[in-house]
């Protein structure tokens, strides 16, 4: 089947170094969508109502082979894109993130211009399940997780509780630096229905979470890892204990982080951030092709694109 060319991109600020074009290039190409683009576009939270505007105007027109399929969204854009949208699905309005925009022409025809909506979706908290799924080792329905553990509160933290919730635990306990500056995330646990409790980091009480959670997300910045690799490390070597649970670390550069290493050096299984990201990038071709993404050439060319030094 024929399928039309069409056009996606992604957004963000910066945005140079985001990978999302090796992933769904490579999608594209397994998929046979020839003439599909991917492209990347530098786009500020000031910006970004003209660029959204500008490509609902142009797709309206209905230009033969330049209609968009969507847009992936990375920081600082994922919050401001959420009152410019025409529509957001209910997941991605409960977190209070939208990293997915989908476009669908309305009308026209026989002569008509039409019109172009938007939907904004939330692929993270699939590629945090998925991600986690495959450090588990277990099937999609299985409820693995009793307790977690998430580092961090900010957007991406939402996400990872919704995926921790999917995966049977709506009552992890959230470190952060601060309690004043998680406003949103509280607002987004309201409307999510979970119940995390939120602690500030403590060496003693944050390192026996650590130990004892079946699963750990975090959603910290990478200069916080080595913060976080010493705490684990101080403390196993002063405790039996040592860590059984998966960790996830959503950072994937440095890959692997100092975390990850200090995670894996105690004997217990970790994923890289780029896990997170290859399942994300193939719920977003998903959504934005209609066609099942071809996650083992994603996968490979990932695996490549990691590989091949930065110049």
């Amino acid at each position: 089947m024929n399928v039309a060319p069409r056009r996606a991109a992604v957004l963000g600020h910066p945005v140079a170094h985001s990978l999302s074009p090796v992933l769904h290039t490579a999608a594209y190409r397994a998929l046979g969508l020839e003439g599909w683009k991917y492209g990347v576009h530098d786009v500020t939270e000031e910006t970004l109502a003209g660029f959204l505007g500008d490509i609902v105007l142009a797709d309206a027109g209905r230009a033969p082979g330049q209609d968009w399929a969507g847009l992936s969204l990375t920081m600082p854009l994922k919050q401001a894109v959420i009152p410019l949208l025409d529509h957001v699905e209910p997941l991605a309005a409960a977190v209070g993130a939208v990293n997915t925009v989908l476009f669908a022409a309305v009308g026209g025809g026989a002569g008509r211009q039409g019109t172009v909506t938007t939907t904004g979706s939330n692929t993270d908290v699939h590629g945090i399940v998925a991600a986690l799924r495959e450090g588990l080792g277990t099937a999609p329905g299985e409820r693995p997780v009793a307790e977690a553990v998430v580092l961090g509160g900010g957007a991406t933290a939402a996400s990872a509780l919704a995926a921790l919730a999917e995966l049977g635990c709506p009552s992890a306990r959230v470190f952060v630096r601060s309690l004043d500056r998680i406003g949103p995330l509280r607002e987004a646990v309201a409307r999510m229905g979970v119940s995390p409790s939120f602690e500030v980091f403590d060496d003693a009480a944050t390192t026996t979470a650590l130990v004892r959670a079946d699963a750990v997300v975090s959603t910290t910045p990478k200069y916080a890892t080595d913060i976080w690799a010493k705490l684990l490390t101080d403390g196993a070597a002063t405790s039996a204990d040592a860590p059984h649970g998966v960790l996830l670390d959503v950072v994937y550069d440095p890959r692997p982080t100092a975390l990850q290493s200090a995670w894996t050096a105690l004997g217990a299984p970790a994923v890289g951030g780029e896990r997170m990201l290859l399942h994300q990038a193939a719920e977003q071709v998903r959504l934005m092709t209609g066609r099942a993404a071809p996650l083992e050439a994603m996968d490979q060319a990932l695996r490549s694109a990691l590989l091949t030094p930065a110049r």
